[in-house]
């Protein structure tokens, strides 16, 4: 990487850390700390709350899921404008009229502690876990680059982090948001402007579209209904949805976005805002992968996109083959362009007979190409069978390392970085508030001065820190970082949307019957992801969390007895 690149992604880094401690320096408080002084517009909330979601895992997974899959994967988010409005509605005035600092703090007066603390370990755990997903993806970036161990870069980047959000805590992340924001949307903007660039001089971002939509990469909405289908209409506007009401409803790495809102308006705002430009965001991020993906229709793509596995090979016995492999990944894309270009030429004219001969061509040089590659993954796997061989967490790392505008590769960098510090330090950040709120202040010390607080806080968030690094370091075990954030998610989300939605509205059924009926569903949702997982069924992981909801709705309503709901009340001791 170039002396300029590294300025401008240090440069930009260093700018929005040092402008977050600097506007945060007079933070001396366990409220202030934890909870901000709820003074945020709603832009502000609306681009803080994008941050949270837009990990380093979306600039850098999503890019090399449409590269493989197209657009199809923005289906996942068609749920998230009904999620919004439904939040804005009914679950938002009640966290303002209550005044609560997490989301859990309203379950112990609808119900009891036991339900309140059953619920906060529910988001412990599962957040805890993403956040190791959050601090691995760009570790993959910095790894790749400098030729550092994974396992150093993990550490290092953790723990830049965690000082960073030790630091601030969530004034800091708030205040730091909307610059990350803007970095990113221009940096992924440029990006996509500089595919288009590099394709050939006769060929339009049209005819790259064009070309993308008859490959079967332009494809958003698949209306088959199919269980073990991950993305499709079905599992996106029933899974998906119930998915987003509980991240954004009850996660309190959100909810501590948008409660610190001026006002119950600025806070709906926000998350309307949200809402309505979350898709097209991700749809420009999807584009990028698409337009990846033609580019490499003219230029030879690597045989494997994880250039430290190829290092490891080129230097072992296999290295001959290697080179074979390579010199016929090259010759057979020469034959892909050829045939792409007379795709253009045809589309142009109109000409069907031609479109279809074209396509078939391209369709059958890919095949030869993925041939070439899995050739090529299983010499790896067998140097090293402890090598990972899925590779589409690097294809859009690959192309801005080898094909951008020196400048521009460290804008892109700074784009990864800035969503990987503001994913992470609201996670942590969140994790260290419903620990010291809903656990530490409220169950185990109750009577100790702010001080003590502040500085259980702080150790708290080290903590979390700390057990996130443990996860990242078995991260690789995944094949798709993408896919696993919203995996770990799934797993606990419709159950603790579950608790929510009878706390809402099932007001008859009290905290024995939904403590119970919450332990049921979260062990029979456990039961079918593995059996999922161990292909015993086909059930797509989106369905989980419909699953979980429904379940554990149920069953409290067959479970409750002669207990009953409590008035909505908050113990005078939890408030900070």
């Amino acid at each position: 990487m170039s002396t300029l690149d590294w300025l401008v992604m240090t440069g930009t880094l260093a700018g929005i850390v040092l402008y977050g401690v600097y506007m945060t320096r007079k933070v001396d408080n366990v409220k202030s700390y934890l909870l901000g002084d709820r003074d945020l517009k709603w832009w502000t909330i609306g681009l803080s709350v994008m941050a949270t979601q837009a990990s380093a895992v979306t600039f850098l997974s999503t890019p090399g899921q449409a590269y493989n899959d197209g657009l199809g994967f923005a289906q996942f988010y068609f749920g998230l404008p009904i999620a919004m409005v439904i939040l804005c509605i009914f679950v938002l005035p009640i966290y303002y009229r209550l005044k609560v600092y997490t989301a859990y703090e309203y379950l112990e007066g609808r119900f009891d502690l036991r339900v309140r603390t059953l619920t906060a370990l529910l988001f412990l755990v599962q957040r805890g876990l993403a956040a190791g997903i959050t601090i691995y993806a760009p570790a993959i970036v910095l790894s790749t680059i400098l030729g550092w161990s994974l396992s150093l870069t993990i550490a290092i980047i953790g723990v830049v982090v965690i000082f960073y959000t030790v630091l601030g805590g969530t004034k800091a992340v708030s205040v730091t948001q909307k610059q990350q924001m803007i970095v990113i949307l221009l940096g992924m903007f440029a990006a996509g402007v500089v595919v288009v660039l590099k394709l050939p001089q006769n060929l339009s971002f049209g005819d790259a579209m064009d070309v993308a939509g008859h490959l079967g990469k332009l494809q958003v909405v698949d209306l088959e209904f199919d269980l073990n289908d991950r993305y499709n209409i079905w599992s996106a506007l029933l899974g998906g949805t119930f998915l987003f009401l509980s991240y954004f409803g009850t996660d309190q790495s959100q909810v501590q976005r948008y409660l610190s809102g001026k006002s119950l308006t600025e806070s709906r705002l926000g998350l309307l805002f949200n809402g309505i430009f979350k898709v097209p965001m991700q749809f420009l991020v999807l584009l990028v992968g698409v337009l990846v993906f033609v580019f490499f229709l003219f230029t030879a793509p690597p045989v494997h996109f994880n250039s430290a596995n190829l290092d490891k090979l080129r230097a072992s016995p296999y290295g001959t083959e290697l080179a074979e492999l390579e010199a016929r990944n090259k010759e057979i894309n020469g034959r892909n362009t050829t045939a792409t270009l007379e795709m253009v030429e045809a589309l142009r004219s109109d000409n069907e007979a031609r479109i279809s001969a074209a396509r078939s061509q391209i369709e059958a040089t890919l095949a030869k190409r993925d041939e070439v590659a899995q050739s090529v993954d299983d010499l790896i796997a067998t140097y090293d069978p402890e090598l990972i061989t899925e590779d589409r967490d690097y294809v859009f790392i690959t192309f801005i390392i080898n094909y951008l505008p020196v400048g521009l590769v460290g804008l892109l960098l700074a784009v990864i970085f800035s969503a990987a510090m503001s994913s992470t330090s609201s996670e942590l950040n969140a994790l260290a508030t419903t620990s010291v709120v809903d656990i530490y202040r409220r169950s185990l010390v109750t009577d100790r001065d702010d001080r003590h607080y502040l500085a259980a806080s702080k150790w708290l968030t080290v903590g979390w820190g700390v057990i996130a690094l443990c996860f990242a370091a078995v991260a690789n075990l995944f094949d798709n970082l993408i896919q696993a954030v919203n995996i770990i998610g799934s797993l606990f989300y419709g159950v603790i949307l579950g608790i929510f939605v009878v706390a809402f509205f099932f007001k008859r059924v009290g905290g024995r019957a939904v403590f119970k009926a919450a332990l049921i569903g979260q062990a029979f949702v456990t039961a079918t992801f593995v059996a999922s997982w161990m292909e015993y069924i086909n059930l797509a992981f989106l369905w989980l969390n419909l699953i979980g909801c429904v379940l554990t709705v149920l069953f409290a309503l067959a479970l409750e007895g002669s207990d009953d709901a409590t008035d909505v009340t908050i113990p005078e001791n939890d408030l900070l």
